[in-house]
């Protein structure tokens, strides 16, 4: 019978947050002995289309269902909750021999509309070339994100790539002077974890300034900057079910939002959602 801290269950979650599933289920798991938790990694998109088609109960998305599929749901007698549970930032991503590491918002926007091309736009004494742009995947959240944000229409730029995943965009980006990447801080942000202090030792992360905030003030995509809505690029991770009893999807849902999940969020160095943060500043 199933409960929710017994049973066996798959759930599909973004790859983007590969890292927070992964320890939020292994610590889940480790305390519910009884509780089987399989995760399945897919892109934003692939797993949306899943999620409605009823192939999933549960998944960890930025995405959310829009109030037309909804009630698109509720016709099938389908409820859908959603409980955000962080709060992520996609970070720019440079080699670490690449000087400009400071964007406007503009700039960033620029970028995704083709008028920036070119490292000399940006410094006039850069030797870099050609801009490239990387990302994880083509059907991905991030690419989705930036389409939303900006109103983009039209194809990407010719400058824009996919690679697979977030680890192939660190690795490109880590071996391409003129590349900019664009990835989760899900990736770089747990100082404690070996694979991610890896990560970011490899690539520079480059700081950008809010679009309404003083000119000449550039921010990283950090738990302060995040939290205090400076850095510009941030959105939510979200836990979305259509479970119709209170089985193990719930109690993991309840248990990522709990103090103990929501620990294990802090220190992977996104934003808790559900509990209180304080903010330290350090006089230097």
């Amino acid at each position: 019978m199933e409960t929710p801290t017994r049973g066996n269950i798959h759930i599909m979650s973004d790859a983007a947050f590969q890292p927070i599933v992964d320890a939020e289920i292994s610590t889940f798991t480790s305390l519910y002995k009884n509780a089987k938790i399989t995760p399945i990694y897919l892109s934003e998109k692939e797993l949306a289309s899943a999620f409605l088609k009823d192939s999933v109960q549960v998944v960890v998305s930025a995405w959310e269902p829009t109030d037309q599929q909804k009630e698109l749901l509720v016709k099938t007698q389908t409820i859908v909750r959603t409980t955000t549970v962080a709060y992520d930032a996609v970070a720019l991503i440079l080699n670490k021999e690449n000087k400009d590491s400071l964007f406007t918002y503009e700039n960033v926007n620029d970028l995704f509309t083709g008028k920036l091309t070119d490292w000399k736009e940006l410094n006039p004494t850069s030797k870099l070339g050609k801009i490239v742009a990387v990302f994880d995947n083509e059907k991905s959240g991030t690419i989705r994100y930036f389409r939303e944000l900006f109103d983009l229409k039209n194809p990407l730029p010719s400058g824009f790539f996919s690679a697979k995943t977030n680890n192939e965009v660190i690795d490109y980006v880590s071996h391409n002077k003129s590349a900019i990447g664009l990835i989760s801080i899900n990736y770089i942000g747990n100082k404690h974890d070996s694979t991610a202090r890896a990560n970011t030792d490899k690539i520079k992360v480059a700081a950008v300034a809010h679009k309404y905030l003083e000119k000449g003030s550039f921010f990283l995509p950090e738990q302060g900057s995040i939290y205090n809505k400076t850095y510009p690029f941030t959105r939510k991770i979200n836990l979305v079910t259509r479970e119709h009893f209170r089985g193990l999807g719930s109690g993991f849902i309840s248990w990522f939002a709990s103090e103990q999940g929501q620990r294990i969020v802090l220190k992977s160095g996104l934003l808790p959602a559900t509990m209180p943060i304080r903010m330290v500043q350090i006089k230097k």
